[in-house]
């Protein structure tokens, strides 16, 4: 039996920080795929894209949230149906 290096516990860390990562991910995605309504901040982080982005695509009518006590809610259905077409 060979003994546990510093090394060896570095990579465990490593190895278990990708995998908390990983499945942090997919339960986010997951949890968006259920959704009905979308915050603003889940829809720039499902589309990548910033602040100013989403801005420009509720002035040029092409997403039409609600805006309910200072907040965008998107319907998910719809940010769908911009990939689908």
């Amino acid at each position: 039996m060979e003994p546990i290096t510093k090394e060896d516990l570095e990579a465990l860390r490593f190895q278990l920080f990708a995998d908390l990562k990983e499945l942090l991910a997919k339960k986010d995605e997951s949890q968006s795929d259920k959704k009905e309504w979308l915050r603003s901040r889940d829809v720039k982080k499902m589309l990548s894209i910033s602040d100013a982005a989403l801005q420009n695509l509720r002035i040029r009518g092409v997403v039409h949230p609600v805006k309910i006590s200072g907040l965008y809610y998107y319907k998910s259905e719809e940010l769908k149906s911009l990939f689908r077409q």
